[in-house]
């Protein structure tokens, strides 16, 4: 699987880091200017100590990167964290960035396209720009673990969302409340 990858300025670093970790194929990586700040500052991480998990990474300011052209498809487009401020430039049909460009790609091309939102709480005009995005296609998945697996620490909070994320991409099967019980 090709999956690109964008991680904005909303708190949640850490799931991003763990997505790219855990989520198999070739990853491709876009930060944001205050997605970096955000690495650093809530997961102690750089962007180097991410190459391991990535194919390659493009600078957010590069329109001509292969990712802003439709014609070089790609499985899945996930933003995460995804701000609201990016949330709404999508919404409106905005691609000053590549994080943003991309997204417009999806959007027009029927590509995969996964919005995980981590504000709270929402104001009305970006559930009015989530249920939009929606209605076009794209996937708005709140960054909102599950908590039937009953997580003990920090750890398998993260890694719940995580599972459930990859699963969403469609890279893997993730594990479903009371799954035993249907073998």
């Amino acid at each position: 699987m090709k999956i690109a990858v964008g991680i904005t300025g909303s708190s949640g670093a850490i799931y991003a880091v763990e997505f790219l970790k855990q989520c198999p194929g070739d990853k491709f990586l876009i930060v944001s200017k205050w997605g970096k700040v955000l690495l650093k500052d809530e997961a102690n991480t750089t962007e180097k100590d991410i190459q391991p998990h990535i194919k390659r990474q493009f600078s957010n300011d590069d329109l001509t990167a292969p990712l802003a052209s439709g014609s070089n498809k790609i499985d899945a487009y996930v933003i995460l964290p995804c701000s609201t401020s990016t949330l709404g430039k999508i919404a409106c049909g905005i691609g000053d960035s590549l994080i943003t460009r991309i997204a417009q790609v999806c959007l027009k091309e029927r590509y995969k396209l996964i919005l995980c939102v981590r504000e709270t709480p929402l104001a009305t005009n970006t559930l009015e720009q989530c249920a939009k995005l929606s209605s076009y296609g794209a996937i708005i998945m709140p960054i909102s673990p599950p908590l039937y697996y009953v997580p003990k620490t920090v750890e398998e909070y993260v890694n719940g969302f995580v599972d459930k994320l990859i699963g969403v991409v469609g890279a893997k099967e993730s594990r479903g409340w009371r799954a035993s019980e249907l073998e």
